[in-house]
């Protein structure tokens, strides 16, 4: 164990505690945490500002607006259904398609309308959320993923995490669903972490339950090398969430629609440090870099292309092709 840890310091692998001390409190004001804490904040500001997210379809924030689901739905057979101030994926249920008036959820089981509803209800109350305060629900569009996925990842749908500092993206990671996550991108809940060039936007090492691996668990396909598609335009827009959130440490979460492209999923004050792992290197360097420069472009595009350039591989994956 001593001699692990002595490895940890000498990678200078930024932990939770350095984390919370140097840059979540002295860069991410308190009275900003709502932007990103609350789901239907997030999204209605982006939405303002002209960052695309996925579509929402409604909110409900008491029981009885539960009875306007038949209208709510009304022309909808895929949805998603999502705690306004939930966590980890907690209280997110997928429904992929309806069949002789019931719906069909992400892992092929079917439920009524009134067993939505309940769900709603479960949410309204406070289950799925920070802290167990009351709730909203939001229904909010599907997102059906890039086919670049579809081999290397189970039922659900993979994301972007982005670390962006003073509004310049210095790290990220796809998450990739597995069985064991429950088609969830959740780290903790057994997905996949795979880190990403941030020059390129090629996939490069992974990790899985703290393993280092380079095929999907349960696919057996391989997973470094794979170039993700409009990468320029996603970092971008990760970027553009500085502005939007006015908090230094910021954690993106982004998907790839196969139909819109980059969306913005939600944001978060206080990202997780996994994705040093699933990078192997050192997020601390990163950020130090960063703070070393003399000045910070104004401009998100400009700041995206000062993350690009300053982390990009030296030694870049080779590209898988089909």
């Amino acid at each position: 164990m001593i001699r692990y840890l002595r490895r940890l310091r000498e990678a200078q692998l930024l932990g939770m505690n350095q984390r919370n001390a140097d840059y979540i409190m002295r860069c991410n004001p308190r009275r900003n945490y709502p932007l990103v804490d609350d789901k239907l904040i997030t999204k209605r500001r982006a939405d303002a500002a002209g960052i695309h997210v996925p579509s929402l379809y409604g909110v409900i924030e008491i029981e009885r607006q539960i009875r306007r689901l038949p209208q709510m739905l009304e022309g909808i057979d895929d949805f998603v259904v999502k705690p306004a101030h939930g966590s980890g994926g907690n209280g997110i249920l997928v429904i992929t398609g309806s069949r002789h008036g019931k719906y069909r959820r992400g892992n092929g089981l079917l439920m009524d309308l009134d067993e939505v509803g309940h769900h709603i209800s479960n949410i309204l109350s406070g289950m799925h959320s920070l802290g167990g305060q009351p709730d909203q629900a939001m229904i909010e569009q599907r997102v059906i993923f890039d086919p670049l996925f579809d081999r290397v990842s189970y039922q659900g749908v993979p994301d972007i995490r982005t670390i962006v500092y003073h509004g310049v993206p210095v790290m990220a990671m796809v998450r990739l669903p597995t069985r064991m996550s429950d088609g969830k991108a959740n780290l903790h809940q057994g997905a996949v972490g795979v880190g990403l060039d941030m020059g390129t936007g090629r996939t490069t090492t992974a990790v899985w339950k703290n393993t280092l691996i380079d095929t999907h668990p349960d696919t057996g396909e391989p997973i470094t090398g794979l170039g993700i598609p409009d990468w320029n335009r996603l970092v971008e827009l990760a970027s553009r969430c500085h502005e939007l959130a006015d908090l230094g440490y910021l954690g993106v979460d982004l998907v790839l629609d196969r139909e819109h492209g980059p969306l913005v999923l939600e944001l978060n004050a206080r990202p997780g440090l996994s994705i040093q792992l699933a990078n192997r290197e050192s997020l601390l360097k990163r950020l130090r870099r960063v703070d070393a420069l003399e000045t910070l472009p104004d401009n998100p595009a400009e700041r995206a292309a000062l993350g690009r350039a300053l982390f990009a591989s030296a030694n870049p994956p080779r590209l898988q092709t089909a």
